[in-house]
């Protein structure tokens, strides 16, 4: 099965601010909101919600093609892609432009403000022909894309994952509502889930008449898979020493994809999704975590008994 990943490509810029967000933000002052947060520090890492689901499937022994556009910069990312036996092949250069970059401040209760500049990410992509044998997962990128992406996966027939993810700013209700329409399953955290909801007048019912599958991802509580109503929570893995939430949802999705490869059921992927995100949080980065196929099914078994495949 050819796997096609798409979204953004960006460097991470990482702070952590050594305090809480809620104690800084009246909100009765929340319409003149002016506020600054002092940080500990800055560190940049190789991100973007295609680069990062594309690294955690190379470590779970697969090699997706991702696609997306880079900028001039791009050279260090592109060499660390072949590093890990990602290919480049749908990539797109931007000249004269820069690679995306995305600035994530992280308060100590895990709660995250994120400022993204698209860069590179604001040109279309080169969309792959796709068929019966390619699956294909559609996370923020570019609206453009995102949108003939969905729609020539549905033209051919092709099953799609939809998770407009942080980019759900930047839609309209009607162009939600096209873009969803027909995909295989529709993923996001569960305040996406609820803006999602609220932009698109959506009911739940309405959603399940669009797609197959929900899933809902809610940190460290886990995740919600629903199928038309029926729900079944997938606990989280708990790790001793969580260093970094960033990049955990995408490394969930690369598990759930990982999972629809070997031909598992929905619960078992979700599991296999939140096994992926155990390792992720243990570093600071979206793509700092190393393991082999062993050390994830040993720590899949014992949170969720043996792993049959």
């Amino acid at each position: 099965m050819n796997m096609f990943i798409s979204g953004s490509l960006a460097y991470d810029r990482i702070m952590d601010f050594p305090g809480r967000f809620v104690e800084h933000i009246l909100p009765e002052k929340i319409h003149v909101l002016n506020v600054c947060f002092n940080i500990n520090g800055l560190v940049e890492k190789f991100g973007g919600t295609a680069g990062n689901i594309a690294y955690s499937l190379a470590m779970l022994g697969e090699s997706p093609f991702i696609v997306a556009t880079s900028g001039e910069d791009f050279s260090r990312y592109e060499e660390w892609l072949v590093q890990n036996s990602l290919p480049t092949t749908f990539i797109k250069a931007i000249p004269g432009i820069l690679t995306a970059g995305a600035y994530i401040t992280t308060d100590l209760d895990d709660n995250q403000i994120t400022a993204f500049n698209p860069g590179a990410m604001a040109f279309e992509a080169d969309l792959p022909t796709v068929n019966g044998t390619s699956e294909v997962f559609i996370g923020p990128g570019n609206k453009t894309d995102m949108i003939n992406f969905a729609q020539k996966a549905r033209l051919a027939g092709v099953p799609f994952f939809f998770d407009p993810g942080q980019s759900l700013n930047i839609w309209t209700g009607d162009e939600l509502r096209e873009a969803v329409s027909g995909a295989l399953c529709f993923i996001s955290n569960d305040y996406e889930l609820a803006l999602f909801r609220r932009m698109t007048d959506w009911t739940m019912g309405d959603l399940y008449k669009r797609v197959k599958i929900v899933i809902t991802t809610m940190g460290s509580d886990g995740a919600v898979l629903d199928v038309e109503g029926d729900r079944m929570l997938i606990p989280a893995i708990p790790v001793s020493d969580v260093l970094d939430p960033t990049g955990a949802g995408d490394a969930f999705r690369a598990g759930v994809l990982k999972a629809r490869a070997m031909n598992l059921p929905w619960d078992v992927a979700c599991q296999l999704g939140a096994t992926s995100a155990s390792f992720s949080v243990e570093h600071y980065g979206t793509q700092e975590h190393r393991f082999n196929w062993d050390e994830f099914c040993q720590r899949y078994s014992s949170a969720y008994g043996a792993l049959v495949c």
